[in-house]
């Protein structure tokens, strides 16, 4: 359709025309209507002293458009159409909203009913208490600011400033506010409550207290009928020693589950280890774990941090105090005096082990290892061991071109302080390795063979070997060393996957072309 000049300004001038209305209709004042006395035992005035109060006594009762107003007795104001009430007061909007109190003035222009001491308003299953209640019949709301409690069938609800709309079911909170409920307090600095759902929205700084556990948020929601809760801007679900934060979580009291959303954090404080990333649940019943986008892992009972970074990250509850941490897809570590990569990994705090399947690769300080599987064993603050199992290698780098390397079926190597100090090596053992003089110099090559090796290290500087039963070996000097006798077979070097720092575990690297050929991987106890 096409649109002329003429029809523009046609619907210019009625979109004008009903914009001025709206705002007329908006700065309208509410229509004045008379306040009537309907009743009074006696009535009585002072035509000289003040012709305009009237004073009544017994069953006195007003009536405002549809509002009725009772008391023992009361001054009437006719000409400011207005009135002040004494003892029993009784107002009634409807068959349905029922308001107490000992004292009440009444403005019949602004519709505005201020009742002091005692008072009580009802709407249905909804109480409220307070001593200082304003109650505005034009836009249907009381409000108190000296203090109140609201009561329904579910819980009570206290604080300094509140309001309430019967139209609504509304109840609005501020300051000091207490909301209590046969399973849990909320205290909050401001709240609204809707009285027909019995949702508490939480716009304020609030904390949810229950025998599970506290929940700390400053905005969201939590249905106290069925105890599910939506919990913004950074909340906090403690449980024992657990603690669970979040930018957004979804919690559900009943179920003991948690499901959780941005820069996720689930802390055990008891076993200090964390699990982060960007999604994840909690079920604080089973005290299942899950996180998953940028998880990480963290370890920090001793004076070392262990960070850990995986795809996925899962933690399982053993005997109701330990935890099992499995670790899948690109795991990278780091920890000061050690550093690994695999593609799945299992940590158990009740014995501090740690198990490495598919290609897992292992450095301490300047020493590298790798094989099929392999099993990390802590003793507090520092690695005692770790066990290499089949397909075992062990390399150490003298410089750019030459490497002191071992191999054979199964390889121990243990620790002292945080370097290795011994490495037996078992089944097929092969070596190769370079002694020095003692300005550190290379004398040549040795290369051995035998059932079983173990060589003893100070100071990264090979201190003693043995080697049983039957040992073979070879000394090439350095100048008839040639490029093929310089590795074992099966010999590679990963330095460049090696995790430099704790921030470094999230970098992306793929294994070379040709570089090790995947293995087994089971989970293993």
């Amino acid at each position: 359709m096409r649109i002329t000049g003429k029809l523009v300004i046609i619907l210019a001038l009625k979109l004008l025309f009903f914009c001025a209305f709206a705002q007329t209709q908006d700065t309208i004042a509410p229509q004045k209507t008379k306040v009537y006395l309907e009743h009074a035992n006696t009535l009585s005035f002072d035509k000289e002293i003040n012709p305009d109060i009237q004073v009544l006594i017994g069953d006195v009762r007003f009536r405002h458009d549809s509002s009725y107003m009772y008391c023992d007795s009361a001054y009437f104001y006719e000409v400011s159409n207005s009135l002040e009430a004494f003892s029993n007061i009784r107002m009634e909007q409807g068959d349905t909203l029922f308001i107490y109190g000992n004292r009440l003035f009444y403005d019949g222009n602004t519709r505005l009913a201020r009742l002091r001491e005692n008072v009580r308003m009802e709407n249905n299953q909804v109480t409220l208490f307070t001593d200082s209640l304003n109650y505005d019949r034009l836009v249907n709301i009381g409000y108190y600011f000296e203090g109140g409690l609201v009561v329904d069938e579910e819980n009570e609800l206290s604080s300094y400033y509140g309001q309430y709309s019967p139209d609504t079911k509304i109840a609005i909170f501020n300051d000091s506010v207490r909301l209590e409920n046969p399973q849990f307090t909320l205290y909050s600095d401001t709240l609204h409550y809707n009285t027909d759902t019995k949702i508490a929205t939480i716009l304020g700084p609030s904390e949810i207290v229950s025998d599970s556990g506290t929940v700390y948020s400053s905005r969201g929601w939590y249905n106290t009928e069925t105890n599910v809760s939506l919990l913004l801007d950074r909340s906090e679900v403690t449980s024992g020693n657990r603690i669970l934060i979040g930018d957004s979580i979804v919690y559900d009291k009943e179920t003991g589950f948690s499901e959780v959303f941005g820069n996720v954090s689930m802390t055990d404080t008891t076993q200090m280890i964390t699990l982060e990333g960007e999604y994840g649940y909690f079920n604080e019943k089973t005290e299942f774990a899950f996180v998953t986008d940028n998880a990480r892992f963290l370890e920090y009972s001793q004076s070392d941090t262990l960070y850990l970074h995986a795809d996925t990250l899962q933690m399982t509850t053993i005997d109701s105090v330990y935890r099992e941490i499995k670790a899948y897809y690109g795991v990278r570590f780091y920890r000061v005096d050690f550093q690994g990569v695999c593609d799945s990994l299992q940590f158990n705090t009740r014995d501090s082990i740690l198990y490495m399947y598919t290609e897992p690769v292992v450095w301490n300080e300047g020493y590298q290892l790798y094989g099929d599987t392999i099993v990390v064993y802590m003793n507090d603050s520092t690695i005692d061991h770790a066990h290499v199992i089949q397909f075992a290698f062990a390399i150490q780098e003298m410089d750019s071109s030459y490497y002191n390397q071992l191999k054979g079926n199964d390889l121990l190597a243990y620790f002292e302080g945080k370097v290795i100090r011994q490495i037996d090596i078992s089944g097929n053992a092969e070596s190769i390795y370079y002694p020095l003089e003692a300005d550190g110099t290379k004398i040549g090559l040795n290369q051995t063979k035998s059932a079983y090796l173990t060589i003893w290290v100070q100071d990264n500087k090979l201190e003693k070997l043995k080697l049983w039963p039957s040992p073979e070996g070879t000394m090439t000097p350095v100048a008839d060393i040639k490029s093929d006798q310089k590795i074992l077979k099966d010999f590679y070097w990963f330095d460049y996957l090696r995790p430099v720092d704790k921030n470094d575990i999230y970098r992306i690297v793929k294994r070379k072309t040709g570089d090790a050929p995947k293995r087994s991987n089971k989970f293993v106890h």
